[in-house]
């Protein structure tokens, strides 16, 4: 049994992850939000009220999970710093990051800067990462993504978040893959 925890349970995404995750026989999963209430899909889950802007809020949530997904919106640099090391105080070593397309753009759009800032502090971690830097997300009932690594083109179009949680159940199946990556998640063109 994986011991997983979603940090921003209240998202869209996430929520979208959580639906997939609650499919899957052999996770324990726990839903990390501000607010209880804004969490739609509570069933078979642990949910724990915190903020990620406070370190001993993380730290309690982290302890005894195996994997950590972040899918965070706001001051994402405080946040994964605190999310960084109270995974390393508590010994969990894996971590998947929702980040964005264009991060690594030449000059970088300013509303990129938190979600650049969230990719360095995970990067620079000893860690056991994964970075998915979505295209926008749409709605669409499908699964169809492509990858790109760092340092690739990015390439494709606005992807379902569908689409981007069948990946990241696909990662917490085998935690093992995609280690030290960031990378791009889009639908094909």
């Amino acid at each position: 049994m994986k011991k997983v925890i979603i940090i921003g349970a209240s998202g869209s995404l996430a929520q979208v992850v959580t639906e997939e995750l609650q499919k899957q026989n052999d996770v324990e999963l726990t839903l990390f939000a501000r607010s209880k209430s804004r969490i739609s899909n509570p069933d078979n889950a642990n949910i724990i009220e915190g903020n990620a802007s406070n370190y001993n809020d993380v730290k309690n949530a982290v302890a005894g999970q195996d994997i950590v997904y972040v899918n965070l919106a706001g001051n994402l640099d405080a946040m994964s710093k605190n999310i960084v090391k109270a995974m390393q105080d508590e010994g969990v070593k894996r971590i998947i990051a929702i980040s964005s397309i264009g991060i690594f753009d030449s000059p970088m759009k300013s509303v990129l800067k938190p979600y650049r800032a969230l990719s360095d502090n995970i990067e620079n971690s000893d860690l056991d990462y994964t970075i998915l830097r979505p295209d926008w997300f749409t709605n669409a009932n499908e699964i169809d993504y492509a990858l790109t690594k760092k340092g690739q083109s990015e390439t494709g179009s606005a992807i379902s978040r569908k689409s981007i949680a069948t990946f990241v159940v696909k990662l917490i199946e085998h935690p093992e893959n995609y280690i030290k990556e960031n990378l791009g998640i889009s639908k094909p063109n």
